[in-house]
C-alpha cells in the first residue's frame, strides 16, 4: 500500500495524476460481468464482488437449511447449498437469482468436524478450512507432519465419517513468509503495509500482519531510519493476524490505493469479505503481481509459533518477501492481509490471508483516509485508476524491488525454519530475538530498489 506522506499543496497534481491514468484497465482475466436483472427463476449472472452479500442474505433467510455458498467464476453465477428437498428453500433461492445445490453435509455438521479437529489434531503444520464446492473440510498437512503425528491426523479426518473431511500433504511446510524486500522497518524485523486506513480517533493508519506487530513497536520507511508510525493493536497467533499501525504525524497523507509498480496503482473503494470461487490479485515485491481464486473460508493454520483462526484460503502464490502485502480484487475491492502459506511461485501451494473486514472491525479503523466504515476514496473508478498491473507483475523487479538484490537468498531465508520464523520467541514475540542472527536473513539490508518506504505487498519479518 503507497503510503509516502504527500504535502497538501501536491493533492491536487497527485488526483490528477491518478485521473490521467483512468483510460487503462488491468489486463489479468476479467472474471466480473455486469448483473443482468431476471424476474424469473433464470439464474443471474454477478460481478464476484456483490454475491458476498446477496449469501450473507440467503444465509439468514435459509437458516438451518443453508450449508454454505460459492461463486462459479466460469458461469458468474452463485451457488447455494442445501441441506434436504424443501421446495420453498429452493424456490427461494432460485427467486434470489442463484443456484441451489443439494448437499450431504450442513453447517452444523462441518462446524463440528472442524471443533474436533482443533480438540484432537491441532499439530504444528497443519491447516484446514471448508470447501464449500466439495462440501467437506479440506485438511492440508505440509511436510514436517510425519509418523505419529500424520496417523494420529489421518485418524483423526476418519473418525469424523464418510464424505466429512479429505486430507492431503503439501509439499512446503506452513511459515509466515519472511525475506528481503522492500520495507518498513522496526526492531531487527522488516515488514510491508497492507492498505491504508483511517484509526477510530481519526488519525492516518495503516493496517499489516500482527506478526509483524507483535516484532516491534516502532516502524520506519528506512532501515536504521527514524520510527513514522507506531504500532496500536497487534494479534498474531489466535483469532487472527492483524495489526494497526498509526503514523506519529498526524498530517500524513495516506491515499487508498495498492502501488503495483512502475508508478502505477490501483484504487481502493471499499472493504469486502471473500467469497470461496472470486478471483483475487495478492501484490508482493518478492513476486511481483499474481492473480488466483479463494478456496476456502475460515481457516485454521497451525504455525510454529501457534493456531491462528478465521482466515482466507487461496490458491495464489507467494513467497519470502510477500508477508502482510495486499489481496484485493480487479474492481478495486480490499479483501485481505498476506499472512503465511507453504510453497512458491514455482511449484504453487496454499497461502492464508487475513480478511480485512474482520481486521478492520476488531481495530475499529475504516479504509483509507475517512469515510464511512470499510470505504476508501471513491474519487476515482477502481478498474480506471491503475495502467497495466499485470506488466507490472511480469517483472517483479520492476514491480518494486530486486529480488536477487533484496533478499539474496529468499530459500535460504524460509528453507530454515528455525531461523526464518519458526521459533515464536525469535520470529515475533521478541524482536531483540528477530534480529540476533543475520546471518539467518542474508539479503537482509541489499537493494531497495530506490524506493523510500514500504511498497504494498513487500512483507517480510527478517532480521536488518
Amino acid at each position: 500500500m503507497s503510503h509516502k506522506r504527500i504535502p497538501k499543496r501536491k493533492a491536487a497534481i497527485a488526483a490528477g495524476s491518478v485521473a490521467a491514468l483512468g483510460a487503462a484497465a488491468l489486463l489479468l482475466p476479467n472474471a466480473n460481468a455486469s448483473q443482468t436483472d431476471s424476474g424469473d427463476a433464470t439464474p443471474r449472472t454477478f460481478k464476484s464482488a456483490d454475491v458476498s452479500d446477496l449469501a450473507s442474505q440467503l444465509a439468514s433467510q435459509l437458516g438451518d437449511a443453508f450449508a454454505g455458498s460459492y461463486y462459479n467464476a466460469d458461469k458468474q453465477q452463485l451457488v447455494v447449498n442445501v441441506v434436504g428437498n424443501d421446495s420453498k428453500v429452493i424456490n427461494q433461492i432460485r427467486k434470489a437469482g442463484a443456484v441451489p445445490n443439494q448437499v450431504q453435509n450442513s453447517t452444523s455438521t462441518l462446524q463440528a468436524a472442524a471443533k474436533t479437529l482443533k480438540t484432537d489434531a491441532t499439530i504444528p503444520g497443519t491447516a484446514w478450512a471448508v470447501d464449500p464446492k466439495t462440501n467437506e473440510i479440506r485438511v492440508t498437512a505440509d511436510s514436517t507432519v510425519k509418523g505419529t503425528k500424520w496417523d494420529t491426523l489421518t485418524s483423526t479426518v476418519k473418525s469424523l465419517g464418510s464424505g466429512v473431511a479429505t486430507v492431503k500433504k503439501s509439499a512446503g511446510t506452513f511459515k509466515t513468509f519472511v525475506s528481503g524486500g522492500d520495507a518498513i522497518f522496526g526492531g531487527g524485523a522488516r515488514c510491508s503495509l497492507g492498505f491504508n486506513v483511517t484509526a477510530g480517533d481519526g488519525s492516518p493508519a495503516f493496517l499489516t500482519a500482527g506478526h509483524c506487530g507483535v516484532a516491534a513497536a516502532a516502524w520506519s520507511d528506512s532501515q536504521d531510519g527514524q520510527p513514522i508510525a507506531t504500532v496500536d493493536q497487534a494479534t498474531f497467533p489466535g483469532a487472527g493476524d492483524f495489526s494497526l499501525v498509526k503514523y506519529d504525524d498526524p498530517n500524513t497523507q495516506a491515499p487508498s490505493e495498492v502501488n503495483v509498480g512502475n508508478g502505477q496503482t490501483v484504487q481502493i473503494s471499499q472493504a469486502a469479505d471473500a467469497t470461496v470461487g472470486q478471483k483475487v490479485l495478492r501484490m508482493g515485491s518478492t513476486t511481483g503481481l499474481n492473480d488466483g481464486s479463494v478456496t476456502g473460508l475460515d481457516a485454521t493454520v497451525n504455525y510454529p509459533e501457534g493456531t491462528v483462526t478465521g482466515l482466507i484460503q487461496t490458491d495464489v502464490c507467494a513467497e519470502p518477501g510477500d508477508s502482510g502485502g495486499s489481496l484485493f480484487t480487479q474492481d478495486g475491492s480490499a479483501i485481505g492481509l498476506t499472512s503465511g502459506g507453504s510453497g512458491d511461485c514455482t511449484v504453487g501451494g496454499e497461502t492464508f490471508f487475513q480478511p480485512v473486514t474482520t481486521a478492520l472491525e476488531a481495530v475499529g479503523a475504516t479504509l483509507g483516509a475517512g469515510g464511512a466504515a470499510g470505504a476508501g476514496d471513491e474519487s476515482a473508478a477502481p478498474g480506471d485508476a491503475a495502467t497495466d498491473p499485470a506488466g507490472a507483475a511480469t517483472d517483479p523487479a520492476g514491480a518494486a524491488t530486486d529480488p536477487a538484490g533484496a533478499a539474496t537468498d529468499p530459500a535460504g531465508a524460509a528453507t530454515d525454519p528455525a531461523g526464518a520464523a519458526t521459533d515464536p520467541a525469535g520470529a515475533a514475540t521478541d524482536p531483540a530475538g528477530a534480529a540476533t542472527d543475520p546471518a539467518d536473513q542474508t539479503g537482509g539490508g541489499a537493494d531497495q530498489s530506490g524506493n523510500d518506504g514500504a511498497d504494498d505487498g513487500s512483507g517480510l519479518v527478517s532480521s536488518n
